[in-house]
This record gives structure tokens, C-alpha cells and sequence, in this order.
């Protein structure tokens, strides 16, 4: 996504506690091919793709850092400026929780935190701009927000990335439809009664999937938890799961109209 402005979506990274058993789920849920990337001073890193090894990249997946960290999506956004964007998601009252790292001649990436704890991560495009393929059948299409405070979230994000946040009413709940200029590039959902009370506010990815509920059955089927049933929404019919190992995704079949449109990459 090398042409796209700062602020936009670009990777998807899963931390796995068993690289065998993510394999065998996304590869079987999604179709996807995985192959193994040995990145100078960070180990080895597994890179899915789309129609084959050979296709383009999808999604990255690496190992828990250690026992406390859990396993879950990681959703990269853009910047041209890493540090830059570090210092001020500090001033703003986030976290760097992992530096500025350079990943070989790949691109930069920093790891950080919003100001309740949200996690998601920075990446600079060097040789690697980012997914190869979005809002495509088996790609990512959307990133999603979930937290307790929807008006901490908007001012952080709008002062970090500069994203407008658009209120708008999905399922007869309030949504918040995150903006760069005329583009959608993100989403946030409050965490009401609903949710468990200490579960941490999170990003997480949606992928494109034909038939939402036929997916959904297939995760099962693989080891997947379904949290949402397939249940339709404006955008589509969606539904929310857990992985084998307890990360956690969405995946949506767009309403015909509703898939996300781009700027040409």
C-alpha cells in the first residue's frame, strides 16, 4: 500500500502460541498458502498469501513474545514517519510498548497502545508496502475498534491519524465510521454490559468472506469459537469468532453496494 496516506490500514499480524495449529485453521477457512520469512535478528516469521506460495501476501503471523502476551490480530497502520507518530501517540497519552524497529530492508514498525489499551501497530513501507491484496473474497476488508470510551477513542485517533469520526447506526447500535478525507478506513463499536468487564478494548481485522454463514460453519468444523452468529447488519452478514488458540477476528460477506471502495493503490 505504498500509495495510500498515513493512517490507513495495511497488514494484519497474528501472535500464535502454535504456528501448526493457525496453519491449519486460516489455511483450511480461508485457502490460504503460508511460507516461512527469515527476518535477520527477529526469527522466523510466516507470511500468508492468497491462491498460492506464490500469490500475493494476505496476512503475517508470528510468535507469542512470552507466556503473559495473548494470542491475538495485530492491525498495522501507515505512516511516513514512525517516531514521528510514536511521540505522538505518547503526547496523546498512549504507549510504545516495542520501539521503532527496522525489519530488515521489509519496512520500520513500532508496536503502541491507545490511551485505554487497545493495542495495534505502526509500519513504514520499505521493500514490503503492506497486504498485496484487500477487500477481496479471503482478504482483509476492515479493521475494527472495540473499547469503553468512544469519545476518548475519536479525539486519540483524530489527533494521531487525523481521522473524522461519522456516527452512524448499524443494528440499532451506535458505530463509529473512522474517515481520511472521503475514504472509510476504520471502525469503532462501543463495549457495553455485553462484554465481559475486565475484556480489554482491541483491534481487530475482517475478512471478505462468499458465504458468511457456510464460513462460519467451516470455522467451527476447523476448532473456531463463533462469539456472533452470522447476523445481518447494513454493511453485511458478519460474524465474530476466536481461533483455536484464542485469538479473536470477524469475518463479513458484504451486502451487494457495501463493499469498502479504495483509492487505487
Amino acid at each position: 500500500m505504498n500509495g495510500h496516506a498515513p493512517g490507513w490500514p495495511s497488514w494484519a499480524e497474528l501472535a500464535s502460541p502454535d504456528f501448526e495449529a493457525s496453519d491449519s485453521f486460516y489455511c483450511g477457512l480461508f485457502g490460504w498458502y503460508a511460507y516461512t520469512l527469515t527476518v535477520a535478528g527477529m526469527g522466523d516469521y510466516r507470511v500468508f498469501t492468497l491462491g498460492d506460495v506464490q500469490g500475493p501476501e494476505v496476512a503475517g503471523m508470528q510468535a507469542l513474545a512470552d507466556d503473559a502476551q495473548r494470542p491475538s490480530w495485530a492491525c498495522y497502520f501507515r505512516t511516513d514517519d514512525v517516531q514521528g507518530t510514536v511521540d505522538l501517540i505518547k503526547a496523546e497519552g498512549g504507549h510504545e510498548l516495542v520501539p521503532v524497529t527496522d525489519v530488515s530492508d521489509l519496512g520500520q514498525m513500532a508496536l503502541c497502545a491507545d490511551a485505554q489499551g487497545a493495542e495495534f501497530a505502526l509500519w513504514k513501507p520499505g521493500n514490503m508496502g503492506g497486504a498485496g491484496v484487500v477487500d477481496e473474497p479471503a482478504a482483509m476488508c476492515w479493521v475494527e475498534l472495540a473499547c469503553r470510551d468512544v469519545e476518548e477513542a475519536r479525539r486519540f485517533y483524530g489527533k494521531v491519524f487525523g481521522w473524522t469520526a461519522v456516527g452512524r447506526n448499524y443494528h440499532s447500535s451506535l458505530y463509529t465510521n473512522f474517515k481520511v478525507g472521503d475514504w472509510s478506513v476504520a471502525g469503532m463499536v462501543l463495549m457495553d454490559e455485553r462484554w465481559p468487564p475486565h475484556y480489554p478494548a482491541h483491534w481487530i481485522p475482517y475478512f471478505w468472506v462468499e458465504d458468511c454463514d457456510a464460513s462460519a460453519e467451516r470455522a467451527v468444523e476447523l476448532g473456531g469459537k463463533l462469539r456472533i452468529p452470522p447476523t445481518d447488519i447494513q454493511p453485511g452478514r458478519y460474524a465474530m469468532m476466536t481461533d483455536p488458540t484464542g485469538a479473536r477476528l470477524a469475518i463479513i460477506s458484504p451486502a451487494p453496494g457495501e463493499g469498502r471502495a479504495r483509492p487505487p493503490l
